[in-house]
């Protein structure tokens, strides 16, 4: 890949943009070139800054994320970036809407940043990179068709709605721990026989901590959820497994009722 990937990211949300940005700008490939925190200034920055690719948030103050793309649709730019919506927001109309205004990458909040950099490599390969696409981009979707026998990219999709659903905090640093434990035992059970000996050293390797902080993030994070989250999302999921009046489950508890429902899930597609 020649040079770096221009990026622009559009969200008001301050702490948000500058988060990540700062990560984004740790990959060789990758430039940030700037922050909009509405969607004028989003306009402004895409005419001025001309990025490969816009990072767009759908609710923004003065113009909104699909504002933003019907005004550009009929703006006559040098060269289209990539857009990339941000939302919180999952409803049908919304992503029909945004693939219909040039979307080419819809993505639901809260998501896993490093989902989030592959889809910029893999659409900036496909656009500019390739002449032609090696995935099939399903223009009915929010998301970019894998093959039949890839199925990170869904295992990753089915763990964050299902977190989002139960109510785990998605700004603590125990969130991405307990994601990346769960992706873990979906497509490695037998990494769950042993939780402290294997589960949380491949965590922590991932995040370059030690298996410790990945079991007290975990946990914090598990406690934050039964404390602030959805009673009805946990009644579901533990059933008759754990009282949610009673007591938190463990964090193998959790864990292994969460990979479980992925598992059950993936069986039905």
């Amino acid at each position: 890949m020649k040079g770096k990937i221009t990026v622009l990211i559009a969200d008001d949300n301050t702490e948000f943009a500058e988060l990540l940005k700062d990560y984004m700008s740790q990959h060789d490939d990758i430039s940030v070139v700037g922050i909009a925190k509405d969607g004028l200034k989003a306009i402004d920055m895409i005419v001025s800054l001309k990025p490969e690719v816009v990072i767009l948030d759908v609710i923004m103050p003065n113009l909104d994320g699909l504002a933003v793309l019907e005004r550009l649709s009929n703006m006559d730019l040098e060269r289209k970036p990539i857009y990339i919506m941000l939302s919180a927001i999952g409803q049908d109309v919304f992503i029909q809407k945004a693939i219909s205004l040039g979307a080419e990458y819809y993505i639901i909040k809260p998501f896993d940043i490093d989902v989030l950099v592959t889809r910029v490599r893999q659409l900036y390969e496909e656009k500019y990179m390739t002449a032609y696409s090696y995935r099939p981009v399903s223009k009915n979707s929010h998301f970019i068709c894998a093959n039949e026998n890839d199925r990170t990219f869904d295992i990753e999709v089915e763990v964050t709605n299902l977190m989002h659903e139960v109510g785990i905090p998605p700004h603590m640093a125990g969130y991405q721990y307990l994601r990346e434990a769960i992706i873990n035992a979906v497509e490695n059970p037998k990494c769950f026989g042993s939780i402290t000996k294997t589960l949380y050293p491949a965590v922590a390797k991932k995040f370059n901590i030690s298996p410790q902080k990945v079991e007290r993030g975990i946990r914090n994070a598990i406690e934050s959820a039964w404390a602030r989250g959805n009673p009805d999302a946990m009644d579901s999921l533990f059933g008759y497994t754990i009282n949610y009046n009673k007591g938190k489950p463990t964090n193998s508890e959790c864990i292994a009722m969460m990979a479980d429902k992925i598992r059950i899930a993936m069986k039905k597609h």
